[in-house]
């Protein structure tokens, strides 16, 4: 406990961090193992606003291995990490079961309140259907910026992914494996289902057409069920993720969608693969703003511009 954002762990299910003034938790991260078929791996449910309300989905009707915000590798050399059906070239999704594989908690290295910042450092590890180990990653989830007068927080999702086969790790999606404009891989955040037909911004546009566009920035503002009101949720690149490819690394595309539900992820592998080298590491950090309201496209460029890396 301290005077600022208050953190508990509950060993071998979740860490919460609440918020003292509100008295909302802002966040569960919850590792305990789940289904196999949905490729265990850690994910943040319920995110909400400082509001209470919730901005994350968990196994909706549709697809039951869409949990929240989790990092995810819908096509990893052959495998899936994400989980469910596999998408096959010229047969659709198919129930591959000795494809899905998982991302395994292994430790955390810190987990702690610091007056308004708090930490979640964890390492976790890959592994296909087999269990062979794939890749290490280090993961640190970090809370900040929160400001109740403003009806805002921010949450810094950093990971570094190292493979550990003696052959590249291949990341890709189901639009490098022949499906168009399904180039989903990487972090990946699921609305609730009252989010859908919510409006898509960008910097320089908004809307479905956004899909597969390349920007330092994208969010989707969505109505809530059951409470009046919206919220916005913004998804920004750190300057070293290098979006464009600019600086010779592979480069990023969103993948957004508000029908037939809220998605959005900035995808590794959006149209190419992303091959990484043995013992060679995948460096990224992303920033999710939580607001409450309808935001507009000045009012985030004004946030970012106040909150600079």
């Amino acid at each position: 406990m301290t005077d600022g954002l208050r953190v508990v762990h509950t060993h071998g299910e979740r860490i919460t961090v609440t918020e003292p003034t509100t008295g909302v938790e802002l966040l569960a991260y919850v590792y305990r193992p789940e289904a196999a078929w949905e490729a265990p791996k850690p994910y943040i449910h319920p995110l909400r606003t400082l509001a209470g309300d919730i901005v994350t989905g968990y196994r909706p009707n549709d697809h039951r291995w869409h949990k929240g915000l989790s990092l995810t590798a819908s096509h990893l050399s052959g495998a899936n990490l994400w989980g469910g059906n596999t998408y096959v070239h010229g047969r659709g999704y198919l129930e591959l079961p000795d494809r899905v594989g998982s991302m395994a908690h292994v430790a955390f290295d810190e987990v702690a309140a610091d007056g308004d910042r708090a930490v979640i450092a964890e390492r976790l590890t890959w592994h296909p259907y087999g269990g062979e180990l794939w890749a290490e990653e280090r993961r640190r989830v970090e809370i900040h910026d929160v400001d109740p007068a403003a009806g805002s927080w921010a949450l810094t999702w950093t990971t570094a992914v190292t493979n550990r086969r003696e052959e590249p790790l291949l990341f890709g999606s189901p639009t490098t494996a022949g499906r168009e404009m399904a180039g989903y891989t990487g972090l990946f955040w699921r609305g609730p289902r009252a989010f859908r037909d919510g409006l898509v911004l960008g910097p320089d546009g908004e809307g479905p057409e956004l899909m597969g566009s390349q920007s330092p920035w994208l969010a989707l503002c969505g109505e809530h069920d059951g409470a009046d009101g919206h919220a916005t949720l913004v998804f920004a690149h750190a300057p070293e993720n290098d979006h464009a490819g600019a600086r010779g690394t592979h480069p990023a595309h969103w993948f957004v969608r508000n029908d037939p539900f809220a998605a959005v992820a900035p995808s590794w592998a959006f149209h190419d693969e992303l091959a990484l080298a043995p013992g060679a590491t995948l460096a990224r950090r992303y920033r999710v703003v939580v607001g409450d309201g309808a935001w507009a496209r000045e009012e985030i460029a004004k946030y970012l511009e106040a909150h600079p890396w």
